[in-house]
């Protein structure tokens, strides 16, 4: 794309700091933001020589830079639901395990007072009849991510209410 390695490092030079800020507001992540522009002037060096206009490379680097840092964010979006997915089939007792089942009646009790009817089902499901997230979605005909918020919901109401009590 350069014609010389001279060309190319006042390329670099004119324009790398204003490529790592855009990536570093994208990304808020300082190593990997100057990874994705070293990345940006890599692929640059390795392309066949094609002209870049002084007047318009701001604009393409500052394209492939954004364009770079979006697949690592919709990358990163990924990962998140897959970890979080995979931490609610891994973890399905969010009660402690020295709960007696006296107390764990108590609470259910409680939660039957104050929870909406599909947050009840969700708390009985699942600490009454020891089904996994997984489990009670299929049933119910919801998402795990579904159950998991029914229960939070529930088991949050149940808080205030005993600290109020």
């Amino acid at each position: 794309m350069m014609n010389s390695k001279d060309e190319f490092e006042t390329l670099f030079r004119r324009h790398y700091r204003q490529m790592y800020r855009l990536a570093a507001i994208l990304l808020h992540d300082d190593a990997e933001s100057k990874d994705i522009v070293h990345d940006v002037f890599v692929r640059l060096m390795a392309s066949p020589a094609q002209e870049l206009d002084e007047d318009k490379a701001a604009a393409y680097l500052l394209t492939c830079v954004r364009n770079r840092c979006l697949n690592v964010i919709r990358g990163r979006k990924v990962q998140e639901r897959i970890q979080r997915l995979y931490l609610l089939d891994i973890d399905t007792t969010i009660m402690p395990s020295d709960v007696t089942k006296e107390e764990l009646k108590v609470l259910m009790e409680g939660v039957s007072l104050l929870a909406p009817p599909i947050c009840r089902e969700v708390i009985e499901m699942h600490f009454r009849e020891g089904l996994t997230f997984r489990e009670i979605a299929l049933r119910l005909g919801v998402s795990e991510t579904t159950v998991y918020k029914h229960l939070r919901n529930a088991l949050s109401q149940l808080r205030k209410h005993l600290k109020r009590n």
